[in-house]
């Protein structure tokens, strides 16, 4: 092996110095997040979140419980907009919950090191965001107790699944990205109770630590079972990233409507729902580092690194945008041309212009370093583009379905109150969810931020006797 020189080693410790900070030790690491959970009270903003998140769930609660009496006419579904908020929203969340399984997987398996203060939120993100959105086709099959119907269980009335439906695909797509994900979450996690067990002075948590931690106590062959596991759910967790949306979109490409029959969907789902996941872990990960004081280990080069590929995700969304118009120039076809100048310049226009508006030209300030630094302008980007996706989702269900290719069954889309009301009710219960795990577990990995502080020490000891 060849020694490095100095300057080669000192470039490398500047690149771990953007990751966490100097001060640290393995006890100072693992006192600073695990406090978190055992000894530090919450912060006011904290309980301020918890009361909306209260607001939200007492509003989803209502809804269902409104929806299940009346049944699915209480939403502003009709005749050519059959499916509405319900899938709007459903396409929504998945799309969130798509960068917990990239920063945690595709980004382990590419050994970036920066994903590591941030990968646990991802990961928690990811299964609140695929349960809000396994909601809505479950409540919009009007039955959500004969759901198992999906499924090709054995059963004694000879009804089986149409497997040529992409509304199947959804049900083992859905189940089974949100299966691996909770174990992968899962598994990751096993170290950080240990070493919350073994920390906790109340008998009631060191009992519950203990049981979740499966008798974890940091020998070679846990550590080598415990690493192999998490490669291997990695490698599998990464096609489930292309794979999902890919498969939600083929819910619209199947079809032969204006606006939706077309072969650019897959790609241009999966970049957006990319796009829209880094968006939302910016919301929250912003807060969170200065409500618990974790801007040494969360730093401002880890938001920047995000609001890049945020960039270049939106970049990709933005050219599906233009490819759209032109298809349906270049096509020749009078529907698709229909279709397009009817989300231009029709009764939903103003939507689709503010659609290009958030996901398209406000985006273009993240070009500037200054702009990806600076919190504010930052916070305020991810919720504008996590606005745009929303939007994206509207324009493409809506516009696409209420002027379809007869006149004589055009009608305009209205939600109703019960439809905005569970929408907002899902924001409450994936805000709960988010403000209960803080509270309960660790949101960095501590057995990750130490494997990265024992590079760090590492490398500066070799830097050290490179300059002796």
């Amino acid at each position: 092996m060849t020694t490095p020189t100095a300057g080669e080693v000192e470039v490398k410790d500047t690149g771990y110095e953007q990751l966490i900070g100097a001060e640290h030790t393995n006890a100072s690491l693992t006192a600073k997040i695990g406090d978190i959970v055992l000894k530090q009270p919450s912060p006011k903003q904290w309980f301020v979140a918890l009361g909306f998140a209260l607001m939200g769930l007492s509003a989803l609660l209502v809804s269902i419980a409104w929806l299940f009496y009346r049944g699915v006419g209480v939403w502003g579904l009709n005749i050519p907009v059959a499916w509405g908020f319900a899938i709007i929203n459903f396409v929504w969340w998945i799309g969130i919950g798509h960068a917990g399984t990239l920063i945690s997987a595709i980004l382990l398996l590419m050994r970036q090191r920066w994903r590591t203060s941030i990968n646990r939120l991802a990961e928690t993100m990811t299964l609140f965001a695929v349960m809000c959105a396994g909601m809505f086709p479950l409540l919009h099959l009007g039955r959500p107790w004969v759901f198992y119907w999906l499924f090709p269980y054995p059963n004694a009335l000879g009804m089986w699944p149409q497997f040529r439906s992409p509304l199947v695909w959804d049900v083992f797509a859905v189940s089974t990205y949100f299966t691996v994900s909770l174990v992968f979450w899962y598994v990751g996690l096993i170290p950080d109770l240990a070493s919350l067990r073994d920390r906790a002075k109340k008998k009631i948590v060191q009992m519950a630590m203990g049981v979740l931690a499966l008798g974890w106590r940091g020998s070679a062959a846990h550590w080598y079972r415990y690493e192999s596991a998490y490669l291997l759910l990695a490698g599998l967790s990464t096609p489930l990233v292309v794979s999902v949306h890919s498969i939600v979109s083929f819910d619209f490409s199947i079809s032969i409507l204006p606006g939706w029959h077309t072969t650019i969907f897959p790609p241009y789902f999966v970049a957006g729902a990319v796009y829209s996941g880094f968006a939302m872990v910016l919301t929250i990960v912003i807060p969170l580092r200065a409500w618990y004081k974790l801007k040494d280990l969360i730093t401002i080069d880890h938001l920047d690194w995000m609001a890049r590929i945020t960039l270049v995700t939106g970049l990709i969304v933005f050219y599906g945008y233009l490819t759209e118009i032109f298809y349906a120039w270049y096509s020749g076809n009078v529907f698709e041309s229909f279709m397009m100048k009817n989300r231009m310049t029709g009764p939903y226009n103003m939507f689709y212009w503010a659609l290009i508006f958030c996901n398209g030209l406000a985006p273009q300030i993240l070009w500037w370093r200054k702009a990806r630094r600076n919190l504010v302008v930052l916070f305020i980007m991810s919720l504008i583009v996590n606005i745009g996706m929303w939007l994206e989702r509207f324009i493409i269900v809506v516009t696409s379905l209420h002027a379809d290719f007869m006149p004589s069954s055009w009608d305009m889309y209205t939600p109703t109150i019960w439809d905005i009301l569970l929408y907002i009710g899902t924001i409450g219960f994936f805000l709960l969810g988010m403000v209960a795990f803080v509270r309960l577990l660790p949101t960095i990995p501590i057995a990750e931020m130490k494997h990265l502080l024992h590079e760090k020490l590492h490398h500066k000891k070799a830097h050290k006797e490179a300059e002796a």
